[in-house]
C-alpha cells in the first residue's frame, strides 16, 4: 500500500467453478541419501491454494515435513521409498490446513453453561462479570489447559485470545505445542496500570515458545476504554510494532448507543483515536453499518474482523457479521467462536458451518456464502486475520507445518459428490483424526498427545464453588451500552 492512496487491494477470493491450475506447488523432496525427513504423510487429499487463492484438491497425495514446515507437497508414490523419522497413512482422509480461532477467551470454558437465555446486559453484569472478579490463575490455567485439549481435537491449531492473567495462557500454549497471539485485556477503570500491564506482557511474550506465540495489545472496547486510553493504545502499537486485539461495534445496540451518547459509531471512534492506523483485529461487528466501511476500508492498518455467529443467535442479536460487504472494501473475516461461556463451544468447524448458512440467509441468496468460501475463510482470511497470512493458513512449501487429518469414512461425509461442501456442511469436529503444528503431533487417531484432560476436569471441579460465588456482590466492570 502506497501511503498516498490508502486504498486496500480488492481480494480475489475463491472463484466456484474453476480449481487451481497450473502445477502442483511443491519441491523436489530429498532422496533416500539425504537427511531423513521429519514426518511423511502419505495417501490423502490435500486441500491447495493456487497463486490466485482458489482453493482446489489434490488426490493420493504426500505432505512431506521437515524441521516444523512443510518441503514438498507432491504425490503419493514419490515418497514411498523416502525414509522419514514418523510417517502417517491418511488414505481416506482430507489434508487441512489447522484451523484458526480468530477470537476467544479460553479460560472462560470454566464458565460453559454458566449464564444461560440471558440478555447480553444480564448476561454480563448478572453472572460473568462478577465470576471472573473470582478468578484466579490456577482457574485461568486450568481453564486454558481444558481449552486448548478442546481445540486440538477440534482440528484448531491456532487461537487468538484477549483475557486476563495471560501468563498462565502463555505457559500452557507453550507446553501444549499450539500456536497463538495472546494479549492482556484491560478497562480504562484500572488505571493506567492496566495499559501498561497489557504492553509488558506483550514484550514479554512475544516470539516466545519456539515462535509460536505472538502478542497483542488488548484493549476490552470503545465502551470500555477511553478515548484517551485507546489513543495512547495506538501511540504504543506504533512504537512497538504491535497489534491490537479488541471488541468493536460487538451488535447494533453497541453502535446506537455510541451514536446517541458520543455521536460516532464504534468503529468512528476507532478511527479518532488512531487505532485504525494500527494492525487491528476487531472482534464480532455485527454492529458494523454502512457510514463504517469507508472508514475501515481506507484504514492504514491491516484490519480485519471475527465472526463467530453461534454466539450471536444465541443473543438474539438482530445482525451478523456483515462479512460480503468487509470483502467486497479489502477486509478478512476470520472465524471464531467468542468463549464458551456463550458460545458453549470451541468449535471452529461449527462456526464454518454457520457462517455459511447465515450469511445465505442474511444476503437472500444462496450462492453467497458457498462451501469453497467459506473454506477461505477459515484458512488463508482465518491467517490474515491473526497476522500470519504468510505462515499459516494453507499447505504449501515453506510454511510452519500446522495441519490436520480429516477423516471422511463415516457414514454422515459419504458419498461425495463436492468435497468442499462435505467438509463444510457434513463432516464434524469429531472427524478430525491428527492435529500437527510446527511438525508436531498433538494428537494421533484421536488421542491426545500433550495434554491430561482428566486430571484438569478433576480439579477444575473442586474449584468451581468458590470460583463461581456472585454473593460478594462486586464485578470486574459495568456493562451499559
Amino acid at each position: 500500500m502506497t501511503p498516498s492512496s490508502h486504498e486496500k487491494p480488492k481480494p480475489t477470493g475463491p472463484r466456484e467453478e474453476r480449481k487451481p491450475s497450473g502445477p502442483r506447488e511443491e519441491r523436489k523432496p530429498s532422496g533416500p541419501r539425504e537427511q531423513p525427513a521429519d514426518l511423511v504423510i502419505t495417501g490423502c487429499t490435500v486441500l491447495v491454494h493456487d497463486d490466485r487463492e482458489r482453493i482446489g484438491f489434490e488426490e493420493d497425495a504426500a505432505i512431506v515435513v521437515r524441521d516444523g514446515v512443510v518441503d514438498s507437497v507432491t504425490g503419493a508414490a514419490v515418497v514411498e521409498s523416502l525414509p522419514a523419522a514418523d510417517r502417517i497413512d491418511a488414505r481416506g482422509q482430507v489434508a487441512l490446513p489447522g484451523l484458526i480461532n480468530c477470537h476467544t477467551h479460553a479460560p472462560m470454558v470454566a464458565l460453559r453453561g454458566l449464564a444461560e437465555d440471558l440478555p447480553t446486559e444480564e448476561w454480563f453484569n448478572d453472572v460473568v462479570w462478577p465470576v471472573e472478579s473470582n478468578l484466579t490463575e490456577r482457574d485461568v490455567e486450568l481453564g486454558a489447559r481444558l481449552a486448548c485439549a478442546e481445540m486440538i481435537r477440534a482440528g484448531v491449531t491456532t487461537f487468538a485470545d484477549h483475557y486476563f492473567a495471560m501468563d498462565a495462557v502463555a505457559a500452557v500454549v507453550a507446553e501444549c505445542g499450539m500456536r497463538a497471539l495472546l494479549g492482556q485485556a484491560y478497562f480504562s477503570s484500572q488505571g493506567p496500570e492496566g495499559r501498561e500491564a497489557s504492553l509488558e506482557f506483550a514484550m514479554r511474550y512475544r516470539g516466545s515458545a519456539d515462535g509460536r506465540i505472538t502478542t497483542a495489545l488488548a484493549p476490552h472496547a470503545p465502551y470500555t476504554v477511553t478515548d484517551t486510553d485507546l489513543a495512547a493504545t495506538a501511540e504504543l502499537a506504533s512504537d512497538h510494532g504491535l497489534p491490537v486485539h479488541l471488541h468493536a461495534a460487538e451488535n447494533r445496540g453497541q453502535t446506537e448507543t455510541s451514536l446517541a451518547r458520543h455521536g460516532v459509531t464504534p468503529i468512528q471512534a476507532l478511527e479518532r483515536t488512531g487505532i485504525l492506523d494500527t494492525d487491528v483485529l476487531i472482534a464480532h461487528g455485527t454492529g458494523i453499518v454502512e457510514a463504517d466501511l469507508p472508514l475501515l476500508a481506507r484504514a492504514s492498518g491491516r484490519t480485519a474482523v471475527a465472526t463467530a455467529p453461534r454466539g450471536y443467535l444465541k443473543f438474539a442479536w438482530p445482525t451478523t457479521t456483515p462479512v460480503r460487504a468487509l470483502r467486497d472494501i479489502g477486509v478478512p473475516v476470520g472465524l471464531a467462536t467468542d468463549g464458551a461461556a456463550s458460545n458453549n463451544s470451541l468449535d471452529v468447524w461449527e462456526s464454518m458451518a454457520l457462517t455459511s448458512l447465515i450469511q445465505k440467509s442474511t444476503e437472500g441468496d444462496p450462492r453467497w456464502l458457498t462451501s469453497r468460501q467459506a473454506l477461505h475463510h477459515a484458512t488463508l482470511q482465518s491467517a490474515d486475520a491473526v497476522g500470519l497470512g504468510d505462515t499459516v493458513g494453507r499447505i504449501a512449501p515453506g510454511r510452519r507445518a500446522d495441519l490436520v487429518l480429516v477423516d471422511l469414512t463415516g457414514p454422515h461425509t459419504q458419498p461425495v459428490h463436492d468435497l468442499a461442501a462435505t467438509l463444510v456442511h457434513s463432516a464434524r469436529s469429531a472427524d478430525v483424526r491428527t492435529t500437527i503444528v510446527d511438525g508436531r503431533v498433538l494428537m494421533r487417531d484421536r488421542r491426545l498427545l500433550t495434554l491430561d484432560v482428566p486430571a484438569v476436569v478433576r480439579e477444575l471441579g473442586e474449584r468451581l464453588p468458590a470460583l463461581t460465588e456472585r454473593g460478594h456482590g462486586r464485578r470486574v466492570q459495568e456493562y451499559d451500552t
